[in-house]
């Protein structure tokens, strides 16, 4: 099947989670109820950065950067799964799901790029305080944000491009968005130049960022266990454990999806993988950043309380 047979292709069927009636309506409300928390959540962690000044810091710049782009990625394919689990046809179009493909992959590219350099600023705030202010500028803020989200959106652009320009021999795809691994099922050739490219933007995208976490970590720890009192051990840890959280589920679901070996490789448990990390890994992170920080609450507190004298 040539290039123009891909071209004639005009829309795509995503086969989803379930096709049992019952189980749809439940897998709705279940999700629905998860994309709300997801989309409030981190709007309100990027609200509170923006009006409680005593937020504005590179950590909780690099968080505000972070939760919009948890943003993004969910509503790159949570809404049309939403609507799919209430339509007897679970279409997209073409053009439709190169760009869920493209936003998904530059948005998930960049969370991995984000997480390095907030483990870099963890670095620098535990290991090298009393220069924290002078490294961490707002100028090298803005210009990490930058690089993670262009770095994001290079990698996307490129695997999109050789993922659409396999002629496809199927429109039937087993899965609940246009993910990557599911579109290469679909090639009519063997996709195995592809299957190296991804490996190989795997590595460059969540295995450099996860050598310079455990860099960071591996600095950090030392440090942390070079403190005498217990209670400057708790502080310094504190400041990390969040952010520790949030990388271990982010990296371990990425590299279960994409850098294990194919053979042997189920689309159903694949399916699964990129569920956790689309939808419930964007959910907690607001959750984790919140709950187990002061500052967080402290901000919310005092927000709440002028939009009540407001009031």
């Amino acid at each position: 099947m040539g290039r123009g047979n891909q071209t004639w292709m005009s829309e795509f069927i995503l086969l989803g989670l379930s096709s049992l009636r019952e189980t749809q309506a439940s897998l709705f409300v279940l999700f629905l109820a998860m994309y709300l928390v997801t989309v409030l959540g981190n709007l309100l962690i990027i609200l509170l950065i923006r009006l409680d000044s005593r937020l504005n810091t590179p950590m909780y710049f690099f968080l505000g950067v972070l939760s919009f782009v948890d943003v993004c990625y969910t509503n790159s394919t949570v809404p049309q799964m939403l609507v799919h689990f209430l339509s007897a046809r679970k279409s997209i179009p073409f053009y439709g799901c190169v760009l869920q493909l493209l936003i998904s992959l530059a948005m998930g590219s960049a969370e991995f790029f984000l997480l390095g350099a907030m483990a870099y600023d963890r670095y620098v705030a535990v290991c090298r305080p009393l220069h924290y202010a002078v490294i961490m500028h707002g100028e090298l803020c803005l210009r990490l944000a930058a690089g993670c989200l262009g770095a994001g959106f290079m990698n996307s652009l490129m695997q999109t491009i050789i993922t659409f320009q396999l002629p496809l021999c199927r429109n039937v795809v087993n899965h609940f968005a246009c993910e990557m691994l599911a579109m290469l099922r679909l090639t009519c050739v063997d996709p195995s130049f592809n299957k190296v490219m991804v490996a190989f933007s795997g590595f460059l995208v969540i295995m450099l960022p996860c050598f310079l976490v455990l860099f960071s970590y591996g600095h950090i720890v030392a440090t942390i266990l070079r403190i005498r009192s217990a209670r400057g051990r708790r502080r310094a840890f504190g400041t990390c454990a969040a952010h520790l959280a949030v990388v271990s589920m982010c990296f371990g679901t990425a590299i279960f999806t994409y850098l294990r070996p194919t053979a042997g490789s189920s689309a159903e448990r694949e399916k699964r993988v990129a569920l956790f990390y689309a939808v419930v890994t964007p959910m907690l992170n607001p959750l984790i950043y919140s709950l187990r920080n002061k500052e967080v609450m402290s901000a919310f507190r005092r927000v709440l309380g002028k939009f009540s004298e407001k009031g």
